[in-house]
């Protein structure tokens, strides 16, 4: 009997490799054919993956780094190599330590030499991760605002809007900061538009135009469903990257993609997704991808042999540690094992108990990218 669930994890897993931090930076620096001297900052969620690759091209090209990221996406790898300083901060609200980054951040960058060519490494997670607030704010009113915006469904580009507004160092503000006579950017895109200036809330964006920087983008979304695609090619199966970017409330996006499976002949079918979750006051355990993913098994007939997976591709989904949830027609009878209404647990944002439940969740840990989350459909 064919493991399909597993065919589908397995597809997952190729397009997380096809757009890793450390890949995907070694080899833009290799055919940049980078010969300097770098000091390396990278900050996001894949920071630490995107500093191997870094390290890997530069070797003793290197000179200094300081890496900030997420609480518990910094390893043994990085912890504990001279020169190079680690911080973690909070994500997708802004802390103390998101402060102190910002702090260590400025301090870093005026501590280097005046002629010393500078990399940045920027990935998603970076605009909570890392902060210089302007005197007419505090810490506290940035996380209330923060938790209104995450909690009424708006959008990164929105909350990222917000974010520049009250910063000392985003919307292109960290230029009054750097000194160095030439810079370079490596981007992950967590946006749909893949627009820099607003990952990480514009960190270098815009630029100042006496500067000699160069940047480029390593790693998209659509180049994660292209890996995906080519990978269900290699497994015999038909598949077909979706045009549509899926935005929006969740529960409406995974009714449309169930209403696709539908309408559509056999084979895979691979979206690019950043969905958004209105939650209640009190909202159970979860993340957009697994509330969309319960959303799915409910639109879909008893009788289907369909199996949904949305997952990020950081390999977090909300505030859990579960990147998001794989369901088939069989999910809620698993989970009305358990005494559990899978449609309270969606009303109430609670759907991670529901799939735990059902035994749906997708668990992978830090992945080494961000580059929002993808939909795999796949009909029999």
């Amino acid at each position: 009997m064919t493991d399909y669930r597993g065919i589908l994890l397995e597809l997952y897993a190729a397009g997380l490799a096809a757009v890793h931090g450390e890949w995907t930076v070694y080899q833009a620096l290799q055919t940049q054919q980078v010969v300097l001297p770098y000091h390396v900052v990278a900050i996001g969620k894949a920071a630490e993956a995107m500093f191997l690759g870094a390290q890997r091209y530069l070797q003793a090209q290197l000179s200094s780094a300081l890496i900030i990221t997420k609480y518990g996406h910094s390893t043994d790898k990085t912890q504990h190599l001279a020169n190079v300083s680690v911080i973690e901060a909070g994500h997708p609200v802004p802390d103390e330590n998101s402060l102190r980054a910002g702090a260590a951040l400025l301090a870093y960058l005026q501590a280097l030499p005046t002629d010393a060519p500078l990399l940045f490494l920027i990935s998603g997670g970076a605009s909570s991760l890392v902060e210089v607030l302007d005197t007419d704010w505090t810490l506290a009113k940035l996380q209330q605002i923060t938790q209104g915006l995450l909690a009424d469904g708006s959008t990164i580009e929105q909350i990222n809007t917000v974010r520049r507004q009250v910063s000392v160092i985003k919307g292109g503000k960290l230029w009054q900061f750097i000194n160095n006579y030439q810079v370079n950017g490596l981007f992950l895109s967590d946006v749909p538009s893949n627009d820099v200036q607003v990952i990480g809330s514009g960190l270098l964006f815009p630029p100042p135009t006496h500067v000699k920087f160069t940047w480029q983008l390593v790693a998209t979304n659509q180049q994660m469903l292209a890996a995906i695609q080519a990978a269900a090619f290699k497994q015999g199966l038909p598949a077909k990257i979706m045009p549509e970017f899926l935005q929006g409330e969740a529960t409406e996006v995974a009714v449309n993609c169930v209403n696709n499976l539908h309408n559509n002949p056999a084979g895979v079918y691979i979206w690019g997704a950043e969905t958004t979750v209105t939650l209640p006051i009190q909202p159970g355990r979860g993340g957009r991808n697994q509330h969309l993913a319960l959303a799915a098994a409910l639109a879909l007939q008893a009788n289907e042999a369909i199996y949904v997976l949305a997952a990020g591709s950081d390999g977090t989904d909300g505030v859990t540690d579960d990147a998001g949830a794989m369901i088939d027609n069989h999910t809620l009878q698993r989970g009305y094992l358990a005494n559990l209404d899978p449609v309270t647990c969606l009303n109430t944002a609670d759907s991670g108990t529901f799939l735990e439940a059902s035994g749906d969740l997708i668990h992978v840990g830090a992945t080494g990218t961000n580059v929002m989350d993808v939909i795999i459909g796949l009909k029999l």
